[in-house]
């Protein structure tokens, strides 16, 4: 079972203002970056378990049901914090920039050591990430990654920045440092190695030196034993000690948004090494197989090409994505 740790917001889609009207367009979905994990995951095979706290709003009520429709157990009772909610804006070329709201909200609500002392026994694996790595969170998030790193589970982290939201960009940086360095799994985006200081902005061209930059994650002060480098458009590589493994972005996919894209790239890269039985903390110590690596990577890739075809996050199911790797081949 994984568990997943991590928020559970309202996507809210608003298109630009004209100049003759007060009014916008928009379109609320269902989100947040570890609550889509979490539902990618599960519909990729994995037995996923939610334990952040979910609002009695109308909101709240809605991911609760999603949820248990989708088999996803929910850890926690239900809390009267309202669901916090993303405004999104779309560029021409689909991308996403976020304003989050964020206070006294139900994905907080829930505290470390009630999470710790409902720990389940079936849990083998924690994902976490996102805005669960921001500095008024990350102490939370900490004491709950050691909980699951001393019990023997594989951490995975997915840095995915949101710098505009935070006030004290150091900490924030040091924070995410601190979370990837303690995760045996690291997703991290071209766009995060510039937001960490690990990379300029005029060097994101240059692909040798964005996985150069990728792979200091794996140095010997860290937990870390495999690193997912997404790129967008210009595909994604993962990177362990031994090995550094690229695939392409599938050509022909017309993208409709990106949301959730990263998300369901990650839950179909764990869901692959997990059917492999490779998500261990011993299997990832003993270093991967390039076939291996390879493979699940072709599989992450392919979930990810699946869901920006579609609005909002709507991951595809373990079936889809193979018919679509096969479809490619």
């Amino acid at each position: 079972m994984i568990a997943c740790y991590g928020e559970a917001l309202v996507d809210l889609f608003v298109s630009p203002y004209s100049r003759d009207s007060l009014r916008t367009d928009s379109q609320a979905c269902l989100g947040g970056s570890v609550f889509n994990f979490c539902l990618a995951a599960q519909r990729q095979g994995m037995n996923s378990l939610y334990l952040n706290a979910l609002s009695t709003d109308s909101f709240g009520r809605q991911f609760a049901h999603l949820l248990q429709t989708e088999g996803v157990l929910i850890d926690a009772e239900a809390c009267p914090e309202p669901t916090s909610i993303a405004v999104i804006q779309l560029d021409t070329q689909g991308k996403a920039t976020y304003a989050f709201h964020r206070i006294g909200i139900a994905d907080t609500a829930r505290s470390a050591a009630k999470i710790i002392a409902n720990w389940r026994s079936e849990v083998t694996s924690l994902h976490t990430g996102c805005l669960m790595l921001m500095p008024d969170t990350w102490l939370q998030t900490q004491q709950i990654v050691a909980h699951a790193t001393q019990g023997g589970c594989v951490v995975s982290v997915d840095a995915n920045l949101r710098p505009a939201v935070v006030a004290d960009h150091p900490a924030y940086v040091a924070c995410v440092q601190a979370a990837c360095a303690a995760a045996h799994v690291v997703k991290v985006s071209d766009d995060d190695l510039v937001t960490l200081g690990m990379l300029a902005p005029a060097d994101m061209s240059d692909m040798h030196a964005v996985v150069r930059a990728a792979r200091e994650m794996l140095s010997d002060a860290s937990t870390t034993r495999l690193v997912a480098l997404t790129l967008g458009e210009r595909g994604a590589w993962l990177l362990t000690q031994e090995h550094s493994v690229f695939e392409a972005a599938p050509s022909g996919v017309i993208v409709k948004d990106t949301v959730g894209a990263g998300d369901s790239f990650a839950a179909a890269l764990l869901a692959h090494l997990q059917s492999q039985e490779m998500l261990t903390v011993a299997r990832l110590e003993q270093g991967l197989a390039v076939e291996v690596l390879h493979a699940a990577l072709l599989h992450a890739v392919a979930a990810a090409a699946l869901c920006v075809q579609r609005t909002g996050c709507d991951p595809a199911t373990w079936k889809e994505t193979a018919d679509f790797v096969r479809r490619q081949q």
